[in-house]
């Protein structure tokens, strides 16, 4: 299908107009926060492990995956596992990349229950804080030579870790890749989502993206996927490496 076809262009419109709708757009606000009350993100799985995240967050994944096209996908936070299979089950599709999934605590279940997935092929784990000197020394003997990188951060929320995670991370992105930092949508919720969480309003991964804009011109917010999600844990998270 040709780049500049009308059926792109007719997206590109609806698009548009979806986002100036004050109404629709109060609407998603009012379903998300709504949503988070039943712990929405926690219902899904992706070929059988539960991977906690929005069912649009995941298509947006896929589809930067998939134009990319990367060499290697680091994630921070691997939980149950679903998230860094869905990335290994996509570069499955496409024929190449690795995946290294870092989390400070690999639950023994999981941890089984991860390796006999037949996606494990692709997947390599490290247990570790994102942020300790040792694991960022392994990680960037990983990537060495790895020309396509993506980096998606979904561990610890606060503000200080996730700042610390970017400034350590960004440097393995390069030009049209990206750097996906989930979970900016608690900025937008009420303190009573956090349940004892050591982050919240004014501490959370948004404001370490805002702080992190200010001084690193590399990145910018890639508007388009957000605003045709509409429903996304990322607003304002899915940045693209523009030099």
């Amino acid at each position: 299908m040709a780049k500049n076809s009308e059926f792109e262009k007719r997206n590109k419109e609806y698009i548009k107009s979806m986002n100036n709708d004050k109404s629709l757009r109060e609407l998603t606000r009012k379903w998300f926060i709504t949503t988070s009350k039943y712990e929405y993100s926690y219902h899904f799985t992706w070929l059988g492990r539960p991977i906690i995240q929005y069912p649009q967050d995941m298509i947006a994944i896929q589809e930067i995956i998939w134009k990319v096209r990367p060499d290697l996908i680091i994630e921070t936070g691997i939980a149950h596992g679903g998230s860094i299979i869905l990335s290994a089950s996509i570069l499955e599709l496409i024929g190449k990349g690795e995946v290294l999934g870092i989390d400070i605590d690999i639950r023994e279940h999981n941890r089984i229950e991860i390796e006999r997935h037949p996606m494990y092929k692709r997947i390599t784990m490290i247990q570790g804080s994102s942020v300790d000197g040792d694991v960022i020394e392994k990680v960037y003997k990983f990537a060495k030579g790895k020309r396509r990188v993506l980096v998606f951060l979904d561990s610890n929320h606060s503000h200080e870790h996730v700042l610390k995670e970017m400034q350590l991370y960004s440097p393995l992105v390069k030009k049209d890749c990206y750097m996906v930092v989930f979970d900016t949508a608690d900025e937008d919720l009420p303190e009573s989502a956090f349940n004892n969480h050591p982050w919240g309003k004014g501490n959370n991964p948004k404001t370490a993206v805002l702080e992190f804009l200010k001084t690193n011109d590399r990145f910018e917010v890639d508007r388009e996927i957000e605003n045709k999600l509409l429903v996304t844990e990322c607003p304002g998270g899915y940045l693209k490496c523009i030099k």
